[in-house]
Formats: C-alpha cells, structure tokens, sequence
C-alpha cells in the first residue's frame, strides 16, 4: 500500500494542483488568514475598484470544511484524475484550457443578476463531473454503495442527491451548462462533421511549457526539458491532421516531403520504397 506521501506525488499536475489550492484556501479562512468577502466575486469592486483578483479567487473556495467540502474534493481527486490520466492524457495544456474555459463561461453566467453566485468553485467542479459522464457513458458508479449507475448519469444523480440534502442546485446547473458548452464545441461539433475551431490558445500552451510539468502531444511550442518526454510515435491532431514523428522520417527517407501547411504530412507524387 502507497504512503500518503507517494499517492500525492502521483497525481498528475492540473488536479492536484487545483485540489491542493482548495483545501489550502479554506484551511486559511480556519486559521482566520483572510476574510472570504474579501476573494468573493463582486462586479462592482472588481469593476469600481479594480479588485481583478476576485475574478480568480472565488473558483477555490469550495466553502467550509463540512461533508459537502470533502465530497467536492473527493470528485476532484478521483473524476478529475481520471479525465487528465484517460481523455486529456499526454494533453496537459487542453486539460488546463478545460479549466479557464469553464471559468469563463462561469463568470459570463453569473454577470446575470439571479445567476450570480460569490463562489463558483461548486460550479467548476460540477462541470468535471459533467465531462467525466460524458468521457465515460458506460463506466460503472456506485454512489454510498446503494445505487449502481452508468457513468452517463452521474450529473443527474449529484443533482438529485443535492435536492434531497437541500443544497443550492444553481451551481450544479450552471456547471452542466458550461460542461455541456465545452464538450459540444471540442468533441459533438467536430465529432458531427464540423470544422474544429475551439482549440487551445498559444499563450495556454506556453503557460504549462513555462510550468514545466504535465505533457503535449504536438506542443507548438519549446517544452521544458525537466517535463521529459511526451509522446513516441504517430500522432494526430484534434482536428484529424496527422504529423509523422522523426523516427518515420529516418525510416522512410524516400517519402519525406518539406511540409509547408499546418499539420499536413506529405504532398505530391508518391514512390514506392524500391523507386518505382
């Protein structure tokens, strides 16, 4: 059995990172370190007196240390974990654009009046849930050992089980929603025949080459060296392109072309390997 030590350095970076923030955030409104109204999300100090880090700081408070608190980070460390090892694995800069997405998306919502909430944290977390349903629709889930389930109707099981505790089901909406608006834009649309336009941002992938941690297959740009070696072999592009790695180009010298346009592998006229 692993220490507790050894489980934590084996998470991989985005979630842990993310849950660690967390629970040091509320760990710190215990030791009376900060008041939370103060990193609560107003729009009028953030736009009257500039307090822009509200904007950030209302996604990792998670609320009070209460059963609801350790369940929120019980879904961070087991469905999160599970979307960075399984879909967004080797993909570290479009897990982290995963994230800023759905807190964008949360802030637009909450600029309406009876959507606002000061925490939205409740919300980002729903929205891994919502993802983690929609990556895995077969995957088995037992919820308090009483109830068997499909991974497909996880959300509307949370959602429910908040109504019979009698917790705000805002928040849970409002992060299906934005679950809900990132997987049709990257996965429904172009999975439908659509041109995919929704990828990660340049300054994304500079920010985790810069972290140095976690992995990108077909970065555009330097990765960190410390990272270590991100993918072997062919890979694809989310928008169906395919790049050929160097060790194809050594074995295939005959067939390698300049490649001039993004993502395409080889142009012209083909030869046979014997020069016919």
């Amino acid at each position: 059995m692993s220490t507790p030590g050894e489980y934590y350095r084996s998470l991989p970076p985005v979630s842990k990172t993310y849950g660690v923030a967390c629970l040091m955030t509320t760990a710190a409104f215990y030791l009376g370190l900060y008041d939370p109204s103060s990193i609560a999300l107003y729009y009028d100090d953030v736009i009257k007196r500039f307090q822009v880090w509200r904007l950030i700081t209302n996604f990792f408070f998670l609320g009070p240390f209460s059963l609801p608190f350790a369940f929120r980070l019980l879904i961070i460390a087991r469905y999160g974990v599970q979307l960075e090892r399984g879909p967004f694995d080797k993909r570290t800069a479009d897990f982290v654009w995963m994230f800023f997405f759905g807190a964008l998306s949360l802030l637009v919502m909450a600029a309406v009046p009876f959507l606002w909430s000061r925490f939205m944290g409740v919300s980002l977390v729903f929205m891994i849930i919502y993802i983690w349903g929609r990556e895995f629709p077969n995957a088995q889930v037992s919820i308090y050992g009483l109830v068997s389930l499909k991974g497909f109707y996880l959300p509307w099981a949370m959602l429910a089980l908040d109504l019979i505790f009698g917790n705000p089901l805002m928040p849970d909406i409002l992060g299906m929603v934005a679950g809900h608006l990132y997987y049709f834009l990257t996965v429904l649309h172009p999975l439908s025949g659509g041109k995919f336009i929704f990828k990660t941002p340049i300054w994304v992938h500079k920010l985790v080459a810069f972290w140095g941690e976690g992995a990108q297959v077909n970065a555009p740009v330097q990765r960190d060296p410390a990272a270590g070696t991100a993918f072997r072999g062919r890979s694809y592009r989310l928008n169906g392109t395919r790049n050929n790695t160097s060790e194809q180009a050594r074995a295939n010298p005959q067939t390698q072309q300049p490649n001039s346009d993004n993502g395409a592998a080889f142009r012209g006229r083909g030869y046979r390997l014997g020069g016919q």
